[in-house]
């Protein structure tokens, strides 16, 4: 992967195109938004919907209402002047909760996941927005510095390029996102709208979960994305940038990714992006000569060691590496033992490529191996291997330029001419698919009863509290009435027993009915009707509480 260039810091103010008319083409599965309509108007003031249909997403017709828009960048505004007191930042979150900011009360904080993949973008688009792991970190804090971003994660390979986040509103959470992904990549945001998707809450969780499953991969069942997978949440969690539902979300699709393997025959006979691009040269070549042809690899890395491998497997019996270091070729080398590896320099590479009738690339390089006035200095390739020199290329961003294209004696693939390979056996991927889709939406259940659960959290929290700060004042009272003579250390603490174990059991019953854990039969709905009632009965108004908290920790992090 290449680094982005132009990350920026800030991006408040950036115009920003309204979203979206791109679809999701997932070859595998579709499900119907669980947020589309039958009527193209949404509940929403100013967002419109696309009809539900498998595979619609919304559109994002307009700009929300400014109000708050300025309420929430005055707070900003007030907490990074240098003369603003944590009083003045505090206002401004006070003008908030009591204007137009209330709409935030009635609208849960939405997971959303926006990008790209093979199925929606050519390799042209993907590489533009490709994120080196490297960079995750400062690309998690940048989104995370957004006005209306909580949590953010970045999952960005060869394939794919998404952004996962949890959006204090989900319309503007959008808007501010592209506008991210926008200036980072130098695309502009009326471009970049062509070929991304968005979708939320259900159909973002089952979208990773199928991605951690391998099912929305070029190859289906290919291992790789699982690793990837939990290469975001490692990398997550050292950045600060993984809140709760983000971690959670990951882990979740992580165990979904290891049950879809274990239980499903889907990864017998799977295949790799590197084993579909050994395939795909082999296609390629005339059969009588394919394995004679000379192969050469450049690049060592996991995805080359994995070229290698399923060579071997097909009965090549040579293949010439050239990689910065010697050192990994020979690890290779002493895995592999079915076919001779030969190692040269980097300084050997065009060389090399001289003697080659197949080069495959897989580095990390950001910028081409090959262009157009290389392959033309080349010597021609022998007509027993079809007079053509073939360049496979999975790397992302390309090893290889689009130009070389042009050079009558040169082929050139990438990953996006995988999908030939791909497509044999189509019906037999649907039905394991259709197999693993079963324990996707299993877990699914399972991480929705978590989410659910945590909308009572805060009535729990205040519930206590309340019930506690009465026990204290009262258990002051009796106390004093009691006298210090009769207050023995055993006597003192009997009391306070007792008043605690009247306390729980008082609450134990209310407690028992805000449960939505997927533990007993109780709907969600029961409980949130539960819910509503403790907060009227005992004014503990916990939405603007929740509310407060969010929109300062805002404001304390832009003071930091």
């Amino acid at each position: 992967m290449t680094a982005v260039g132009g990350f920026s810091s800030s991006l408040a103010g950036a115009p920003v195109e309204p979203f979206l008319r791109g679809t999701l083409r997932r070859p595998l599965t579709s499900s119907s938004p669980s947020f589309a309509s039958s009527s193209p108007i949404s509940p929403i003031q100013g967002v419109r919907y696309s009809p539900s249909r498998k595979g619609a997403l919304p559109i994002c017709m307009a700009m929300a209402d400014q109000e708050s828009d300025k309420l929430v960048a005055a707070a900003e505004l007030e907490a990074s002047s240098s003369s603003s007191s944590r009083t003045s930042s505090m206002s401004a979150l006070e003008q908030l909760k009591t204007s137009a900011g209330d709409r935030y009360t009635k609208e849960r904080s939405s997971i959303m996941v926006i990008g790209l993949s093979v199925h929606t973008a050519p390799v042209e688009m993907r590489e533009k927005l490709a994120v080196p792991e490297a960079q995750w970190p400062r690309a998690i804090a940048e989104l995370c510095d957004l006005h209306h971003i909580e949590e953010a994660a970045v999952l960005s390979t060869c394939n794919r390029m998404e952004i996962y986040v949890v959006a204090l509103s989900w319309h503007r959470g959008i808007r501010e996102v592209i506008g991210w992904m926008s200036k980072a990549s130098g695309i502009p945001a009326s471009e970049l709208q062509k070929h991304l998707f968005m979708l939320r809450d259900n159909d973002a969780t089952r979208h990773l979960f199928e991605v951690s499953a391998g099912l929305d991969s070029l190859v289906l069942g290919e291992g790789q994305i699982l690793a990837q997978v939990k290469q975001v949440v490692r990398v997550g969690q050292e950045a600060g940038g993984l809140g709760k539902n983000i971690d959670r979300l990951f882990k979740d699709a992580i165990t979904a990714g290891k049950r879809v393997r274990c239980e499903t025959n889907i990864s017998s006979g799977a295949v790799s992006v590197s084993s579909a691009a050994v395939e795909l040269a082999l296609m390629k070549l005339p059969r009588a000569h394919a394995l004679s042809a000379r192969m050469l690899l450049i690049g060592a890395g996991k995805m080359g060691k994995l070229v290698i491998k399923h060579l071997a497997a097909k009965g090549c019996t040579r293949v010439v590496v050239v990689n910065r270091s010697e050192e990994r070729v020979a690890a290779i080398r002493e895995d592999i033992k079915d076919i001779e590896i030969i190692y040269q320099p980097l300084t050997e590479m065009l060389s090399c490529a001289a003697e080659a009738d197949v080069i495959f690339t897989s580095t990390a390089s950001d910028t081409p191996l090959f262009l157009k006035e290389h392959a033309e200095v080349l010597p021609p390739v022998s007509e027993q291997v079809g007079g053509r020199r073939l360049f496979v290329d999975i790397s992302v961003p390309r090893n290889v330029g689009a130009c070389v294209s042009s050079v009558e004696t040169a082929r050139v693939y990438n990953v996006d001419d995988l999908k030939e390979v791909v497509e044999a056996n189509k019906e037999d991927r649907l039905r394991k698919a259709m197999e693993a889709q079963v324990i996707i939406t299993e877990e699914m259940k399972r991480f929705g009863a978590w989410r659910d659960s945590l909308e009572t959290v805060p009535t729990i929290k205040k519930l206590r509290s309340y019930a506690d700060r009465i026990r204290v004042s009262e258990l002051e009272k009796c106390l004093q009435k009691m006298g210090d003579e009769a207050l023995t250390k055993k006597v003192r603490k009997a009391v306070d027993e007792l008043s605690t174990g009247i306390v729980n059991k008082l609450l134990h019953g209310p407690l028992q009915h805000l449960r939505c854990d997927g533990s007993d039969s109780r709907s969600l709905d029961e409980t949130l009707d539960n819910m509503h009632a403790l907060n009227r009965m005992f004014s503990l108004d916990t939405e603007k509480s929740i509310l407060e908290q969010k929109i300062k920790a805002k404001v304390d992090k832009a003071q930091r």
